[in-house]
């Protein structure tokens, strides 16, 4: 079950954390310091009769939650009153005790049945890991508490964003996507090397490769999707893509057609800046039935190709030749991931005339976690 939500006297009047936790707490957890294998606080005393916490386990991980239980003897469970959980992301388990720390790391709750839930986007993240070690305690009538010494530290890394926080995120980004522009081709930059790469030694085809680590820190597609990235945003004035690249002076172009059609299958992906005014929004293409279509169906948004507020491909009923039309969002910098293998001899290869601006790559780019357009209440 839940923790239930604590009032705000859980600790003793002279309890070196009251200060600290005063007027906080997330799901019956409350916040608090603690240093050491013992709880170092005052008014807090070792009593050999409470059990250490023993074979805990870890279940139910989410972004931003975790189920955590553990075997207690019967004879005592009704002396137990509250549960001490420290809690500390891995990579900060040696860190420098005088660097700044984003929150305190000890939660304190009321004896619950187990499992109980811990939730709270203050003090966990997606795709992190994290340490957890337990003590049960006992709160005496002077208001100090008993306590257990600290269980076998457990580790455990919390997941991806679920498909409600990906929604979470596509709403936010419909909201500033803007109006829809025509455009007719995708595009790729690299160096020359590059190209010469994937004509000599891949039989003069582009291949997909492991998405990098770049947008919010909760996606499921990184490190994970494999594809090639396109763009298709164009200049408001010619209509054409524009003539500067983050990514090399080499462009592949390629009609859009070719890699966007009704047997293709588009998912959004991301939505995140990196500390500019630039919003950036992940999409990708899929074939039907294809590996990457099934890893997208499994854990990203489908989006309607011919209605959604980012890339549409629609028929021209004008035209009447069965002709597509496809348009791209003006107000945001569309990062289009194709999942399949492209080859060179379906597009142009070329030598774009502007500059390589290398202050706009989005290679491995850390999302701005105080960004109120594009963040949600999860762990960044």
């Amino acid at each position: 079950m839940e923790v239930p939500r604590l009032g705000h006297n859980l600790t003793s009047p002279m309890s070196p954390c009251e200060g600290m936790i005063k007027n906080l707490s997330l799901d019956g957890i409350q916040l608090c310091e603690r240093e050491g294998n013992k709880s170092q606080d005052s008014g807090i005393v070792e009593m050999e009769e409470l059990p250490v916490p023993q074979n805990i386990k870890i279940s139910n991980i989410t972004c931003d939650s975790f189920k955590i239980c553990w075997d207690m003897e019967p004879r005592v469970k009704e002396r137990i009153t509250h549960y001490f959980i420290d809690l500390n992301k891995k990579e900060n388990k040696n860190s420098n005790k005088f660097k700044h720390k984003d929150v305190p790391t000890k939660l304190v709750a009321k004896a619950v049945p187990l499992p109980m839930t811990v939730r709270g986007h203050w003090f966990l993240s997606p795709r992190t890991e994290y340490t957890v070690a337990v003590q049960t305690a006992s709160k005496q009538t002077d208001g100090d508490y008993a306590v257990s010494e600290w269980s076998e530290i457990i580790e455990f890394t919390t997941a991806d964003y679920s498909t409600v926080h990906l929604t979470q995120l596509l709403e936010k980004a419909e909201v500033i996507a803007g109006r829809m522009l025509r455009f007719s081709v995708f595009y790729r930059n690299q160096n020359k090397e590059y190209f010469d790469q994937a004509k000599e030694v891949h039989g003069n085809r582009m291949l997909p490769a492991v998405k990098d680590n770049s947008g919010s820190h909760g996606s499921p597609i990184s490190g994970k999707l494999e594809g090639l990235y396109f763009s298709c945003n164009t200049e408001f004035n010619t209509g054409k893509p524009p003539q500067d690249s983050p990514y090399g002076r080499t462009r592949f172009e390629i009609q859009a057609e070719t890699l966007f059609n009704p047997k293709t299958n588009l998912y959004f992906g991301d939505f995140y800046c990196m500390y500019t005014a630039y919003h950036y929004v992940i999409l990708v293409l899929a074939p039907q039935g294809s590996p990457g279509d099934d890893f997208c169906k499994a854990r990203l948004q489908a989006l309607d190709v011919t209605n959604n507020h980012f890339l549409t491909c629609t028929v021209d009923e004008e035209a009447g030749d069965g002709a597509l039309v496809f348009q791209h969002a003006q107000d945001v910098i569309l990062e289009v991931i194709y999942t399949e293998p492209v080859d060179l001899a379906l597009g142009t290869v070329s030598e774009i005339s502007g500059h390589q601006l290398m202050s706009l790559s989005t290679v491995n780019a850390k999302k701005d976690p105080s960004c109120k357009t594009c963040n949600i209440s999860v762990g960044r």
